[in-house]
C-alpha cells in the first residue's frame, strides 16, 4: 500500500500533546503552537492561514479569530515568518535572527538577539523604520568597519512604541515633539489638527498614529499635556509615559476587586496548616508598605528548622482573570524615589496579600531543615494561614542582635552606642527574642556556607534621595546594609533555591532566574586587564564564582580595589527569566527561581502556581502553562524588568541633575567611574552624582582609548586616565533635557583618596589682610 504524501496527511485527527493545557487555558481551544509548527514543517512549503485552518477543521468565527491571533503571536515571537505572499513559513534560525531593538541617540542602533548571542549593529539607514524596543527579524549583512556583525532588517515583528513623551517645538511651519527617551533619535511630526492647546516648550504625550518608514519619520498627535518643564513630580510623569509603564487600572479590574473585603474570609482558611500561634515576624525597611515575607526559626537536635512564609498572591490572582492580565502586563512593581507603581491594586498589595502584623493572612510556606554546617537537608512546601507577630525593621533587628551584642545568656555587653535602645527593643519584643537569636545564629552559620560556596558579595554602594519642600532634593545619602538586611537576603535566597529544586524534581514547566557566567570575550578582556595590574585570575576558561571572590579578597586594602571590583562586575552577564536550567552564576547555585516576592514580581506568582499545581497532585501535562509559554513569559518579564530599571534610572538622573543646577562653577573631587573613546565619567564621592569630562577638555594631547585596560592614554604627555583614578573637577554644565552633567578637569589627583571630605565643594580660603 503506497504511503501518503506530505500534503495528504490529515492533521485534524492528529493528537495534540498539549491539548489538555490548551483546554484549561482557553474556552475555545485550538491547536497548540507546537502542533502548528509540526504541521507547517511537514507540509514543506509556506501556507496560507486558510490552509492551516482547513487542516485542523477550524470553521467557527471564534476558532478562526483564535487562529489568527495565535499565528500573529508566533510571528511576533519569531517562530513564523509572514511572507509577501501572505503565507506562513518556518524561520531558518541559521540565516535569520530575531530580537529586540536598542536605539541610540545618534541614529544607529542594535538588535539584541533572543538567543543571547552578541548584538548586531544596525546602521542609521536600517534604523529609519524602527523605534527603540520594537521587535524585528534581521539577516546578517556583513561586518562593519569596527568588526561588528551588521544586520539588515527583514521584517518588523512587533511595534512596542505607541506614544512618546517629549517637549513640543514649533519651527518653520512645522510642529514636532523631541522625545525625552534618548534611545529614540527620530522626532515625531505632529498632524496639523493634532496639536490642540499645547504650547511651545511644554512637556506633552504624543500618540504615534503612523509608525516610521524607510522614507519618513513617525507621525503623531498630542493626547496629553503634562505641563511645564520644571513642575514638581514632572520627572516621574515623563518616565511613566516615556517608557509606557501601565499605571491606570482597567475598569474591568476595578469592578472585579469591589467584592474583596479587607479581611480574609473564614472559608479561605480551610484546608491549610494553621500557623497563627507560631511567632512569625516580618523584617523590612522603615518605609516599606507591602510585606511579602515572614520568617521563624527554632533550634533542632541536628541544626535548625527555618520557615519562610510568603504571601499567597496566587489564591487571589486567578489565571486569566482581570487581575492576572494586568499583573502580567505590568510584570513588576516600579519603584521611584518616594513613589511606586504597584503590580497589584492597593487592596491586595498593601492589604489582603500583605503580611501585616496581628491579622490573619494566607501564605505559602517553605519549611527548611538545616544542619549545623548550614546545609539544607530537607525542604517542603505547604499552604497555611498565619498571623505576623511583629512588623520589625532592619534597623531595629540590627540594634537588637548586632549593636546590642547579645550574650548567650541574654545579658547585654557594653557597647559604644545604642545599648539603651537595644535594651528597650529587647524588652518590647521580649517574647520574640529567643526566635530572633536563633535567626541570627542560623544566619551566621549559613553565611560561612555561602562564602565556602563562592556566592558573590560585592561591596557596592546604594543611595537614597532625601527630599525637602516642593520635592526638591535636600541631600543624597548612602544606604547602609547591616546584618539584618543580609540575614533576610540569605533566607530568601535559600527559599528561592529550594523552590527551583522542588520544581525541577517535579519536571513541570517553570520560570527560573538564570545568570550565566562571563562570555569568552569578556573573560579575555578581564584577564588582560588584571594581568596589567599583576593580578592572576583562577579558573582558566571556566572560572567559578569562587574564583571571583578569591580575587576580591586578595585586593582588599588596595587603592584600586574599587576599580577592580567595577571591572569584575562589568564582566558579568545580566540575569534573566527563562525555563532553561542554566544555573545562577552569581549565587553559585545550580538552580534558582524567584519565589519570595509575588506581590511585586509576576515570575514569583508563576512559581507559586507551579508549586500549588504539584501540591494538589495534578499531572504535569494538565498544568496551564507549557514550556513555550514559559519562554514567552520569561522574555516578557525580563523586558519589563529592564523597562522598569530604565524608567527608575531616568528619574534618578533627572533629580540628580536638578540637584546640581545651583552648583555650576563649584569644584569637587571624584572617582573615574567609566572610560570611553570620547572621555570619562566621574562619580563625585558622598554626592553620588556622575558627569562627563569630555576628551576635548583634557588638554593639548591626542588620547588613545584602550577598552581592555579601561583607560585613555596621552600620546605626547604620557598622561593616563584610568577607571578608579581620583580627579578634581569643576561643574561646567547641567542639561536637564539630556539628564547629563558636564565637568571640566581641574587636575588629576596623585592617588585615590576617598575620605569624609571628598565630594564636597572646595571653598576658597580667605586670606587675612597683612598688618600695616
Amino acid at each position: 500500500m503506497p504511503s501518503k504524501s506530505k500534503k495528504d496527511v490529515d492533521f485534524s485527527s492528529t493528537k495534540d500533546p498539549y491539548a489538555q493545557r490548551e483546554a484549561e487555558k482557553y474556552e475555545n481551544p485550538i491547536p497548540s503552537r507546537e502542533l502548528i509548527l509540526q504541521f507547517i514543517e511537514h507540509a514543506g512549503k509556506p501556507l496560507l492561514r486558510k490552509d492551516i485552518a482547513d487542516a485542523f477543521s477550524l470553521e467557527t468565527e471564534d476558532q478562526l479569530e483564535a487562529l489568527r491571533r495565535r499565528l500573529r503571536a508566533m510571528e511576533r515571537d519569531g517562530q513564523l515568518l509572514f511572507n509577501r505572499e501572505q503565507r506562513y513559513c518556518l524561520v531558518n534560525n541559521k540565516d535569520l535572527i530575531v530580537g529586540r531593538i536598542i536605539g541610540h541617540a545618534d541614529g544607529f542602533g542594535f538588535i539584541r538577539p533572543d538567543d543571547g548571542s552578541d548584538d548586531l549593529f544596525l546602521s542609521p539607514r536600517e534604523m529609519n523604520p524602527l523605534l527603540h524596543n520594537d521587535r524585528a527579524m534581521v539577516r546578517i549583512a556583513g561586518i562593519d568597519k569596527k568588526g561588528r556583525r551588521e544586520g539588515a532588517v527583514v521584517e518588523i515583528l512587533e511595534r512596542n512604541t505607541h506614544q512618546i513623551v517629549g517637549r513640543l517645538y514649533k519651527e518653520d511651519g512645522f510642529t514636532y515633539v523631541v522625545p525625552d527617551n534618548k534611545n529614540i533619535a527620530q522626532t515625531v511630526l505632529l498632524q496639523k489638527d493634532g496639536v490642540g492647546k499645547a504650547k511651545q516648550g511644554q512637556i506633552v504625550v504624543a500618540e504615534i498614529v503612523e509608525q516610521p518608514t524607510k522614507l519618513r519619520q513617525p507621525i503623531g498627535r498630542i493626547v496629553e499635556v503634562l505641563g511645564d518643564h520644571l513642575a514638581p513630580g514632572m520627572e516621574i510623569e515623563m518616565a511613566i509615559r516615556s517608557h509606557e509603564l501601565p499605571h491606570i487600572w482597567p475598569d474591568e479590574l476595578l469592578e472585579d476587586i469591589k467584592s474583596l473585603s479587607p479581611e480574609v474570609p473564614e472559608s479561605a482558611k480551610e484546608h491549610r496548616e494553621d500557623l497563627r500561634k507560631l511567632p512569625l515576624v516580618t523584617i523590612d525597611g522603615e518605609d516599606a508598605r507591602d510585606f511579602d515575607d515572614a520568617v521563624y526559626c527554632k533550634k533542632t537536635p541536628k541544626g535548625w528548622k527555618l520557615l519562610v512564609a510568603i504571601a499567597d498572591v496566587s489564591h487571589y490572582v486567578q489565571v486569566n482573570s482581570s487581575l492576572d492580565k494586568e499583573a502580567k502586563n505590568r510584570s513588576t512593581s516600579v519603584y521611584f524615589p518616594e513613589n511606586v507603581i504597584p503590580m497589584l491594586p492597593e487592596i491586595l498589595s498593601n492589604g489582603l496579600c500583605s503580611l501585616n502584623p496581628l491579622v490573619d493572612r494566607l501564605c505559602m510556606v517553605c519549611e527548611l531543615l538545616i544542619d549545623s554546617e548550614g546545609q539544607v537537608t530537607r525542604s517542603r512546601f505547604f499552604d497555611a494561614v498565619m498571623r505576623s507577630h511583629a512588623r520589625l525593621t532592619y534597623t531595629e533587628v540590627a540594634k537588637i542582635l548586632v549593636d546590642g551584642d547579645i550574650a548567650r545568656d541574654g545579658v547585654y555587653a557594653a557597647s559604644q552606642s545604642g545599648t539603651g535602645s537595644a535594651q528597650e527593643l529587647a524588652e518590647k519584643y521580649q517574647a520574640l527574642m529567643p526566635h530572633l537569636r536563633e535567626l541570627y545564629a542560623l544566619y551566621k552559620v549559613m553565611r560561612v556556607q555561602r562564602e565556602q560556596r563562592g556566592a558573590m558579595d560585592f561591596d557596592t554602594q546604594e543611595t537614597r534621595i532625601v527630599f525637602g519642600a516642593d520635592r526638591k532634593i535636600e541631600k543624597i545619602v548612602p544606604v547602609e546594609r547591616n546584618d539584618a538586611h543580609k540575614l533576610i537576603e540569605e533566607f530568601m535566597i535559600t527559599a528561592n533555591s529550594a523552590a527551583a529544586r522542588y520544581l525541577n524534581a517535579k519536571k513541570i514547566p517553570k520560570l527560573l532566574r538564570v545568570h550565566e557566567g562571563p562570555s569568552a570575550d569578556k573573560l579575555l578582556n578581564l584577564k588582560t586587564f588584571l594581568g596589567e595590574l599583576g593580578l592572576k585570575f583562577g579558573g582558566g576558561v571556566n572560572p567559578t564564582p569562587l574564583d571571583y571572590m578569591h580575587l576580591v579578597d586578595s585586593i582588599k586594602g588596595r587603592a584600586d580595589a574599587h576599580l577592580i571590583q567595577t571591572v569584575l562586575l562589568r564582566s558579568m552577564s545580566q540575569a534573566v527569566y527563562s525555563p532553561e536550567l542554566k544555573g545562577h552564576f552569581g549565587l553559585a547555585l545550580e538552580a534558582y527561581a524567584h519565589f519570595t516576592s509575588p506581590i511585586r514580581r509576576y515570575p514569583d506568582l508563576l512559581v507559586h502556581r507551579a508549586i500549588r499545581h504539584c501540591l494538589q497532585g495534578k499531572s504535569v501535562s494538565s498544568f496551564v502553562y507549557g514550556v513555550p509559554d514559559m519562554v514567552m513569559l520569561g522574555e516578557h518579564c525580563s523586558a519589563n524588568e529592564r523597562r522598569a530599571d530604565e524608567a527608575t534610572r531616568d528619574v534618578v538622573s533627572w533629580l540628580k541633575c536638578e540637584y546640581m543646577m545651583d552648583k555650576i562653577g563649584e569644584e569637587f573631587i571624584g572617582i573615574i567611574s567609566a572610560v570611553t573613546s570620547f572621555g570619562f565619567f566621574v562619580e563625585l564621592a558622598e554626592i553620588y552624582v556622575e558627569g562627563l569630562v569630555h576628551i576635548s577638555n583634557l588638554g593639548q594631547d591626542y588620547f588613545h582609548f584602550d577598552p581592555t585596560s579601561h583607560q585613555l592614554k596621552g600620546e605626547r604627555t604620557n598622561t593616563n586616565f584610568r577607571l578608579g583614578d581620583s580627579v578634581k573637577i569643576k561643574v561646567a554644565r547641567v542639561d536637564l533635557d539630556e539628564k547629563k552633567l558636564d565637568f571640566e578637569l581641574i587636575q588629576k589627583q596623585e592617588a585615590v583618596k576617598v575620605s569624609a571630605g571628598i565630594g564636597k565643594p572646595k571653598k576658597k580660603r580667605k586670606r587675612k589682610p597683612k598688618s600695616g
